[in-house]
């Protein structure tokens, strides 16, 4: 933007810039279930930790049996025997909720630090840290460009013209142009003329035409700028230098900055000429906008708060037309460097001006999106054609249409600034539905109206939905981000998954299955499935009773410990690799060393039976010169526990 521009509004040197999941309850057996057991999984676990055998998933399911019930306290314990295995890799997830344990219980040094961690492995994705580290910027600006069809506004001058908003069928907009009025003066600085308030009929196709001056009611003998209008048409908030009733205000050193004013229409005139309350003639505040619902002034300003040159603000307004305290947007926004006309879309979309974000030269206009909860999503370069290598600005867009104006001091431009209308033919925001079901794992039914939670990358929830009757769920999400989804359930375990969302429209899907939270079993089932035991492991060709396989054991210990009138009959299976006789008899004392086991530790040698069924009872095709993989032969090793008694 050239020297003129940054006069008008201001001094050259200061302004040209929970857990919702609920308690698992075991159900109580009535005359219906006489015949069943519920088993509650996560409580053996427990009493298999507390005898001092170790497994990080083991520590993640209790861990997260206690989180997702709000019982951080007890989460601590486990969520930290999880950190202290060795050689372990643990998800980013449960470095949040160990922190978020951690602060429950006061020892907010430690969750301070548990926090960093997860911060540093959140961040790792590059599409995460696009900005943050200014990588492969270029590569989205252009993917953004292309979407504008522009051509120079047929209103400019051979002077300054910019800062355009929309009133009543016409668009208003801010020109030094002279028109011949021997009244007309001239900034020393520039030899431009002040700026007025002009205005332009805006025809069927948004084309504006005939540029008059706007209304003599604001004008003063300084700068008048970037007016802002009310849906009714009765309220202007707009820019002016610090004058009012042919009084100057002037800061510490003398110079008259620029302030936001208020004028209110009555009949034909505009009056009640005021700056804003919050304003000073200390610091400079410039090009005012509103939210959709008018609650909410946002502008430029340079006040104390400021983060860089100049930021972004923004300001409650009052039911009784006062105002409340600024907000600086934060650097989410604002840089060290500037941030100027703001603007904000009837859907919520805040455009901005900025050299401080990554690109193409000069002043960029971005974008980003305001949350219901008032947030703002991460910042995007609008794309070229927009953009420039010089300075663009001050855009708007009428979303119904996707037509708006813009200004710039590109090359090719009628005079030192013009002002330009466009066409969007795409959005810029990259969009994608995240569906899928929420399924039993072990039936694969689905689960309606399982509830379904949607996390950012710092676990912030955006959105929660029911699952349908089919279990299905969506939610739309942005491109080139990380979410993470919550499933939950009565009577089943929570889980969560991460994704990340490419950089296209389109959508993702991500399906998630749930486990029971208590295994109902009777006579006949396999016990093993209640803890996902399909083999006891023992050494190579031998039945000696490994580590891994007494963790396992100790499962089925505390189940015959809480059920004295259970009884198993415990088989093990080989494939059909190696001879029919070795397999029978390899099997056969596996099984009987699976039964010492449980009767060394307690239980009563007449409440077990077992055999060896060696490669007679294959689940699948793979029987002696059938060539089969790995993975079927795994399917036919396996060792069972039968329930023959309750």
């Amino acid at each position: 933007m050239k020297k003129n521009i940054l006069l008008c509004i201001a001094a050259v040197s200061v302004f040209s810039f929970n857990i919702y999941s609920q308690k698992t309850k075991l159900a109580n057996a009535d005359k219906k279930y006489d015949n069943y057991a519920y088993i509650d999984a996560i409580k053996t676990y427990e009493k298999v930790a507390e005898k001092g055998y170790k497994s990080a998933p083991m520590f993640e399911k209790i861990g997260n049996a206690y989180y997702f019930n709000g019982e951080l306290e007890k989460a601590v314990k486990w969520y930290a025997e999880l950190f202290a295995m060795p050689d372990t890799t643990i998800e980013a997830p449960y470095y949040y909720r160990y922190a978020q344990s951690l602060r429950a219980i006061g020892d907010n040094d430690k969750a301070d630090q548990i926090l960093k961690e997860f911060e540093k492995i959140s961040a790792n994705d590059s599409r995460a840290k696009l900005f943050k580290a200014n990588t492969n910027y270029l590569d989205e600006i252009k993917a953004n460009s292309g979407r504008y069809k522009i051509e120079n506004a047929a209103i400019n001058s051979q002077y300054s013209d910019y800062g355009s908003s929309f009133y009543n069928n016409k668009i208003v907009f801010t020109s030094a142009r002279d028109t011949g009025s021997l009244g007309q003066r001239k900034h020393t600085w520039t030899d431009q003329h002040f700026t007025n308030l002009y205005s332009a009929d805006l025809g069927e196709d948004m084309t504006p035409s005939n540029p008059v001056k706007f209304n003599r009611d604001l004008k003063s003998k300084f700068n008048e700028a970037t007016p802002v209008f009310t849906k009714d048409g009765k309220t202007v908030y707009f820019t002016r230098n610090n004058y009012l009733k042919g009084k100057k205000g002037k800061n510490e050193n003398g110079i008259t900055l620029v302030k936001l004013y208020k004028a209110t229409l009555e009949g034909e005139n505009w009056t009640n000429i005021q700056p804003l309350s919050f304003t000073s003639d200390s610091f400079s505040t410039a090009h005012p906008t509103l939210s959709p619902d008018e609650k909410t002034l946002y502008f430029a300003s340079d006040m104390p708060g400021t983060l860089g040159l100049s930021d972004i603000f923004k300001v409650q307004i009052n039911e009784d037309g006062s105002f409340g305290t600024p907000v600086n947007l934060g650097p989410t926004i604002n840089t060290e460097g500037r941030e100027t006309f703001p603007f904000v879309s009837q859907e919520n979309e805040l455009y901005f001006a900025s050299d401080g974000h990554p690109g193409v030269g000069g002043l960029d206009i971005f974008m980003s999106k305001i949350n219901d909860d008032g947030s703002l999503n991460r910042v995007q370069n609008i794309g070229m054609d927009a953009n420039s290598p010089k300075d663009d600005f001050a855009y708007i867009i009428d979303t119904k249409s996707r037509k708006g104006f813009l200004s710039s001091n590109r090359d090719g431009g009628q005079g030192y600034d013009d002002i330009y209308q466009f066409l969007e033919t795409r959005k810029l925001i990259c969009e994608q539905e995240l569906y899928g079901e929420i399924t039993d794992s072990e039936s694969k039914m689905p689960l309606p109206n399982a509830k379904v939670t949607l996390f950012d990358k710092r676990m912030k929830v955006l959105k929660t939905v029911n699952a349908d009757e089919k279990g299905a769920y969506s939610f739309m999400v942005e491109c080139s981000n990380m979410y993470t989804v919550r499933a939950e359930k009565e009577d089943y375990n929570t889980n969560e998954k991460q994704v990340s969302i490419p950089y296209e429209n389109g959508k993702t899907y991500l399906p998630i299955a749930l486990e029971k939270d208590q295994c109902k079993v009777t006579i006949g089932d396999d016990l093993g499935k209640c803890f996902g035991i399909r083999n006891i492991y023992f050494d190579l060709d031998k039945s000696n009773i490994r580590t891994e396989a007494a963790l396992d054991l100790e499962k089925i210990l505390d189940v015959l410990n809480q059920y004295p009138n259970m009884k198993l009959d415990i088989r093990s299976h080989t494939d059909s690799r190696a001879s029919f006789k070795y397999n029978e008899a390899l099997s056969d004392r596996r099984a009987k060393s699976t039964i010492d086991w449980l009767i060394k530790n307690g239980v009563s040698p007449d409440r077990l039976t077992g055999k060896g069924y060696g490669e007679i009872q294959l689940v699948n095709r793979c029987a002696d010169g059938v060539k089969c993989t790995e993975e079927e032969h795994q399917m036919n090793r396996r060792s069972e526990f039968i329930i023959t008694a309750l």
